[in-house]
Parts: C-alpha cells; structure tokens; sequence
C-alpha cells in the first residue's frame, strides 16, 4: 500500500471551501474545536492582507497528494521579550482523520517551525477528552507537561486542557 505525500504550502484561494468549514462549521470542525460561529469574511480579509503568513502568526494548508485536507497554524508567543516559542496546532477535515496524516503533518509543520525560526521551545494545548490529538503530539515527540483547569470554554462548559512542549533539542522518534 502506498502511502500519501504530505506536504504543507501556504494557503490558497481554492482551499477556502475546505477551509472555512474547518473554521465555522460543527460539523466538520469535530467535538473539540466547535466554540461558536465567527466571522467567516473575517479570514479572508486576513488572507487578503497577508496570506494569513505573518511575523505573529502562520497558516499552511495540510494537503495529501496534493489534495488540501486541513491546516497547520502557530502563533507566537513570549514567555519574556527574549524567549519567543510558537504554539501549534492543525485541523484536519473529517475524511482526512484516522490516515495518519496529522501525525506526518505535525512532524512536518516542526520541522518546519525549526528550520525557519530561532526559538527553542513549541507548545500545543488540546482538550483532556481529545486523546486522538494528545497520541499524535507524543508520536511526534512531545512531553506533557500537565493540565491546565478549566482553561478553555466550550458548549457552556469550562473545560481542562493538556499542555505540551517540544523543544529545539529533545529527540524527535522516527514516524
């Protein structure tokens, strides 16, 4: 069986679609990411301006033999003005989950953040419940910190988060 070619590129007009569905839709954005509808113009605007590729902030579409199948996005954020890190996360659209293409598109979007940034240290956060995306994070190297209560507001609920990091020098084990 051959397995698919992941890559990651920036976004482009045609993904919009697939796009704004993993950003404003229930259904296809799964159980851990719905908080509510948001702008959807909002986005594009913001793609417009800047192809959603800032110093702050990028956005790469996941895409599967050349198909966009998700988005990879980390922010940046600083501890202190010296001690920059960027905290990741993807959404995959739902045909697209359970292939193992999170798991590659993750290694690649590190490999990516390291290759073209100074800093040591990535996080990402997921909800307690999202075990899928917590199994992911330890497969690509992750270390879990911990549980950050009640960090995060969901269907009228405050929810516990888990807290990952990886850092520039922690092994990475072969996928």
């Amino acid at each position: 069986m051959n397995q698919e070619q992941i890559s990651l590129r920036p976004i482009a007009e045609s993904d919009f679609p697939q796009f704004l569905a993993l950003l404003n839709d229930p259904d296809v954005m799964g159980e851990h990411l719905w908080s509510g509808w948001r702008q959807p113009d909002r986005i594009r605007r913001v793609w417009g301006e800047n192809g959603l590729l800032t110093d702050e902030q990028w956005t790469l579409a996941i895409t599967a033999d050349g198909e966009f199948c998700g988005y990879a996005a980390a922010m940046r954020e600083s501890a202190s003005p010296v001690a920059p890190y960027w905290n990741l996360g993807a959404q995959l659209l739902p045909g697209a989950r359970g292939r193992g293409i999170g798991t590659r598109a993750h290694r690649l979007f590190v490999d990516y953040l390291f290759a073209h940034s100074p800093v040591m240290r990535l996080e990402a956060e997921t909800e307690s419940t999202n075990r899928a995306e917590q199994r992911v994070l330890e497969k690509v190297g992750f270390t879990r910190e911990g549980v950050q209560r009640a960090q995060t507001f969901r269907d009228g609920e405050w929810r516990d988060v888990v807290l990952y990091s990886l850092l520039r020098t922690d092994p990475r084990p072969a996928l």
